[in-house]
């Protein structure tokens, strides 16, 4: 068995561009940069940066164009491709791409390389077939950073000593 997957978790060095395929079925193109740090031998901190070709079709390719911009922080899991064409000139290309088949958007920027736009989209996961839908007030929860709930809505330790007292299971009991 083989198996081809690829998760990157980065940010978009360019925005989306997206065009149709003779078909209809819209593609985004678009690519992630990703940031690796590591100690080489002499004892210096370096950064390695790896950029990564991503291409999204139908819905996801949707999604992306509509809500990602460049700086946007993007998880993407797919597939890896390489495809190869030759040029009017006879000179042979290689490329090769990850071809998105789900993604989760970062949080939302305040700033920092992208356009500081307020985006509508669900804190949830998308992939390919779900569609995208307009985020309700119940599922963003907001919660103030020094927030301390009721003292009736959490029990006590000796209220969940006593409920994991009686949950026991004794040996006895185990039918093997």
């Amino acid at each position: 068995m083989n198996f081809n997957k690829a998760f990157v978790l980065g940010n978009l060095t360019r925005d989306p561009e997206t065009r149709a395929l003779p078909s209809g079925q819209p593609v985004t193109s678009f690519s992630i940069a990703t940031n690796r740090y590591y100690t080489d031998a002499s004892g210096q901190r370096k950064e390695e940066v790896e950029f990564h070709n991503i291409v999204a079709f139908g819905k996801l390719a949707d999604i992306v164009s509509r809500y990602l911009t460049k700086g946007s922080m993007v998880l993407i899991e797919g597939r890896i491709k390489t495809r190869n064409w030759t040029d009017q000139a006879g000179v042979k290309h290689w490329k090769t791409e990850i071809i998105a088949e789900g993604l989760q958007m970062g949080p939302k920027s305040s700033g920092g390389g992208s356009t500081g736009q307020q985006s509508n989209y669900s804190p949830k996961s998308f992939n390919s077939n779900p569609e995208p839908r307009e985020p309700k007030e119940a599922d963003i929860p907001i919660i103030e950073e020094n927030y301390t709930p009721p003292a009736d809505s959490m029990p006590s330790v000796s209220d969940m000593a006593s409920d994991i007292a009686s949950d026991e299971i004794d040996v006895k009991d185990i039918p093997f």
